[in-house]
């Protein structure tokens, strides 16, 4: 059966939503190599907590320890934080270090809190919360915060939350996956800016940071915010880390456990043989997702999924992207910002954020979508917004899908059509053969 037949399903909320290729198209369909999955999830989790990266097992160098701090990453992205948390933290408690002084810490940024339902969802362990202390870090209270100065080589303000800094032991743990501002997501990103104060947060997401050519996905060499990420764990004195990669149905693959710069490394080279896939040849017309739940929640995660697949797009061509925005836009913040873009326009947006020392809160997503919004045209598929909502995206919406690739395809005059249906999750990169 050809993908034309039986249609081409992309990431789409809670399942996907399918596209049927329209008569006369040749499609190609972008996606990871098959990823062996970990037969055994517990007894890995249980081999990395015993074999660290770089540090002693953690059953060793939990003992005489008073204090714990773990680090999580907030709703918006699918850590499996339900296999790992309850192995971790009775390995702290076996080791000595009381209940009370263990503290789960949801490392939000700048997101909103994760509350009730959702952090239940979160956590994926009612154990964890009726044993331990769950809370979340809040970037705009300033007594939560201790100043560890400022970065050696930009002079960025360092404040992280008290509850990291003043733990005994330091614990991020996250999922690496391509991150289009930083290079890799996981490791020395959720403390920064995970439990960073605003004032760190807003300083290297101004628009200096962003517009750098390094600030991009796949890279970490010359890539400024992972140098200034990387100079706060030295700052901080130092952390460990729980990382992990999934497959495209959710599913551990790798997981390893460290000192946190070491260990988020060697689970880089491991998510780097899969996420990032060499094509032949760019496209006019490109499809693709904003990976669906917990990402494409809102419109502010989408901006990640029309950057994914930029260096495949034809300058002039045409991206769509498919996105459900179950919540709508994102934060009131990220609101306003958007209304300024759609008021401004492109150019206008870019020249007002331009030399800022400190950008406002969110509008370092809109400044990233002016980049595919100045390679080609964008499109967006969604059932989440309303007519208001959509007019502050700055793209164009669309009905259907099919009939949005058969439009491109006409203007662009040219029946090849990349599908990308992870969206960011997949960066494909253009590699003449």
């Amino acid at each position: 059966m050809t993908a034309r037949d039986a249609g081409i399903p992309l990431l789409y909320g809670h399942g996907s939503v399918t596209v049927r290729p329209p008569a006369g198209c040749v499609p190609t369909v972008i996606g990871k190599r098959a990823m062996a999955v970990l037969p055994d999830p517990a007894a890995a989790v249980a081999r990395a907590l015993a074999a660290p990266v770089g540090a002693p097992p953690l059953a060793e160098g939990a003992r005489g320890r008073r204090s714990a701090c773990i680090l999580i990453c907030d709703i918006t992205r699918p850590v499996p934080n339900g296999l790992f948390l309850g192995p971790l933290i009775r390995t702290l408690l076996d080791a000595g270090v009381p209940r009370a002084g263990v503290t789960v810490l949801v490392a939000t940024g700048l997101h909103r809190a994760n509350e009730g339902p959702e952090l239940r969802e979160l956590v994926g362990d009612p154990w964890v919360l009726d044993t331990v202390t769950v809370a979340n870090h809040d970037a705009t209270v300033d007594g939560d915060h201790v100043l560890i100065g400022r970065t050696p080589g930009r002079g960025t303000v360092v404040r992280l939350d008290r509850r990291l800094v003043e733990a005994d032991l330091r614990i991020a743990t996250g999922l690496v996956e391509p991150h289009f501002m930083a290079g890799w997501s996981g490791g020395r990103k959720v403390i920064a800016p995970g439990v960073a104060h605003a004032e760190t947060i807003t300083t290297f997401h101004n628009a200096a940071f962003m517009a750098h050519p390094r600030a991009a996905n796949c890279v970490l060499d010359g890539n400024p915010l992972h140098e200034e990420q990387v100079a706060i764990v030295g700052m901080l004195g130092g952390a460990l880390a729980l990382n992990t990669v999934i497959d495209d149905r959710r599913r551990l693959a790798f997981v390893n456990f460290g000192e946190v710069v070491a260990s988020h490394l060697q689970a880089v080279d491991f998510a780097r043989d899969y996420a990032q896939v060499r094509v032949p040849r760019r496209f006019r017309t490109v499809v693709t997702s904003a990976a669906g739940h917990p990402l494409d929640r809102t419109y502010y995660q989408t901006v990640k999924g029309m950057v994914g697949p930029l260096d495949i797009l034809e300058p002039g061509g045409e991206l769509i992207v498919a996105s459900a925005c179950s919540e709508g836009l994102g934060s009131k913040h990220y609101v306003e910002a958007q209304r300024r873009l759609v008021d401004l326009g492109p150019d206008g947006f870019a020249a007002s954020i331009a030399g800022k020392a400190h950008a406002d809160i969110d509008e370092w997503q809109t400044q990233m979508q002016l980049k595919p919004m100045r390679v080609g045209r964008v499109r967006l598929y969604t059932d989440g917004l309303d007519a208001v909502g959509a007019g502050l995206t700055g793209v164009e919406r669309v009905g259907d899908l099919s009939t949005a690739v058969a439009e491109s395809m006409a203007r662009q005059r040219d029946p090849h059509v990349a599908f990308v249906p992870e969206g960011p999750y997949v960066v494909p990169v253009h590699e003449e053969a």
